[in-house]
C-alpha cells in the first residue's frame, strides 16, 4: 500500500488505513508505505517551507519501495506515486504487467490539468489520465472523478465513498442549550470556504444567541464573529462534532470542489448532527433537502436553513436521525469494508 502519508493525513488514514484491520481479520497481508512523514505534514499544515531536500529523501525512499514490489499481488497506490513528475513509475509498472489499484479521494488531476503555469499544464496535464489507463482498477470517492477516469479509458472504474466507523460514531444524548452552537470541522486548506458563509452567520449571531466551533481550522480571523477554534485530534473529533446543533460545509462551485468527497457531512450525520451544505458536487447525493439536512446556495437559503434549524429543536433530532440512517446503510466502514476487499482480490495478480 503506498500511501501519501501516515495516519495523521486524512485522505491516508480514511481511504486505507482504517480498512487495515479488516483486512488483516480476513486473512489479507498488507505492507504499508507513506511517502511523506509527518514532519511533512506539519510543515505544510502550518504553511512553513518545505526544504527540497525533504521531498527528494522522501522520494528516493519511495523508489527503493518500489524495486520490492514484484513480491506483492498487487499494489494500492493512494492518488499517484510521485506527485509533480510524470507518470514514469506507473508506466514501468504497467510495462511489468504488476498490477496496481489507484485510489482518487480529490480531483487531483486539476493540479495539473489546471495549474496556472503552462509549462506544468504541458507536461503533466494528462498524468493522471495515463495513470489510470493502466491501473487495473480504479476507485473514485464520487461520481465526477468515475467519469474523468472513464473518459481516460481506464479498464475499470468503481465508486467507493470516504466513510466512518460505526464503532467511533455515535450520536450523543444531547440537552437543550442556550447558545446554538454551528461547528465546522476540516483543516487549514479548506477554512476558506466558510468565508462564503461568514456574512451570513455575522448577521444571525447578532439576532440569536448562537456561536462558532472550528475544529482544525488553525488559527484564523472571521471579522465580528467569535469562534471558538479547536485543535483536531483523532481521539476528540467525534466528541467535538458531538458539540454541535448544526454542522455546516460551504463550498464553492469550481473543478476541484465537484471533486472533493463531503467527508464532514458524513461525520456529522454519523453524530446524528444535522447539516447545511453547498449544493456543489457529492454534497447533493449525501444531503436530501429537507430530509437529513439542507442544500443551501445562497444567503437567503442559508440564513432559511440556520433559522429553521434554531427555532425547531424537534427538527434538528428528526433531520439528525435520518442522517444517521443515511450513514448506516452508505457511508460506514462496515458497508463498504466487504466491497473493497472484493475489489481489492479481484485486481491481484491473480484474481482471487
Amino acid at each position: 500500500m503506498f500511501t501519501r502519508h501516515s495516519r495523521s493525513g486524512a485522505s491516508s488514514r480514511l481511504r486505507s488505513y482504517q480498512y487495515l484491520p479488516y483486512l488483516k481479520e480476513n486473512h489479507i497481508d498488507v505492507s504499508v508505505t507513506p511517502l511523506f512523514n509527518d514532519q511533512y505534514l506539519e510543515g505544510r499544515y502550518s504553511g512553513n517551507h518545505i526544504p527540497v531536500f525533504t521531498i527528494v529523501f522522501c522520494y528516493m525512499r519511495r523508489i527503493q519501495a518500489l524495486l520490492w514490489c514484484r513480491k506483492y499481488d498487487l499494489l494500492w497506490i493512494e492518488k499517484e506515486l510521485f506527485p509533480f513528475l510524470p507518470a514514469w513509475a506507473e508506466q514501468v509498472l504497467s510495462f511489468f504487467r504488476i498490477p496496481y489499484v489507484v485510489d482518487f479521494d480529490d480531483a487531483v488531476f486539476h493540479n495539473y490539468d489546471l495549474h496556472k503555469r503552462k509549462i506544468v499544464r504541458y507536461i503533466l496535464g494528462s498524468k493522471i489520465k495515463t495513470i489510470m489507463k493502466s491501473a487495473a482498477l480504479v476507485i473514485a470517492g464520487n461520481q465526477y472523478i468515475a467519469e474523468y477516469a472513464k473518459n481516460a479509458d481506464a479498464n475499470r472504474v468503481e465508486i467507493i465513498p470516504t466513510v466512518i466507523d460505526l464503532n467511533r460514531y455515535h450520536i450523543a444524548l444531547r440537552r437543550l442549550q442556550k447558545v446554538f452552537t454551528i461547528g465546522w470541522i476540516g483543516s487549514f486548506s479548506t477554512i476558506k470556504f466558510l468565508q462564503i458563509v461568514v456574512p451570513v452567520i455575522n448577521q444571525f449571531c447578532n439576532d440569536v444567541p448562537a456561536r462558532v466551533v472550528l475544529v482544525g481550522s488553525g488559527p484564523i480571523s472571521l471579522g465580528e464573529i467569535r469562534a471558538e477554534v479547536r485543535s483536531w485530534s483523532e481521539t476528540t473529533e467525534v466528541a467535538d462534532i458531538q458539540s454541535f446543533d448544526v454542522g455546516i460545509m460551504p463550498l464553492s462551485d469550481e473543478p476541484w470542489e465537484q471533486g472533493k468527497c463531503g467527508y464532514k457531512l458524513i461525520q456529522y450525520m454519523a453524530c446524528g448532527i444535522p447539516v447545511i451544505a453547498s449544493p456543489v458536487g457529492i454534497n447533493k447525493e449525501i444531503v436530501d433537502n429537507g430530509v437529513n439536512g439542507y442544500l443551501a446556495s445562497n444567503p437567503e437559503e442559508w440564513m432559511y436553513a440556520l433559522k429553521m434549524m434554531y427555532n425547531q429543536p424537534e427538527l434538528r433530532v428528526k433531520l439528525g436521525q435520518s442522517g444517521r440512517k443515511n450513514v448506516e446503510s452508505r457511508y460506514s466502514l462496515q458497508i463498504i469494508a466487504p466491497l473493497l476487499m472484493r475489489l481489492l482480490k479481484e485486481s491481484s495478480r491473480d484474481g482471487v
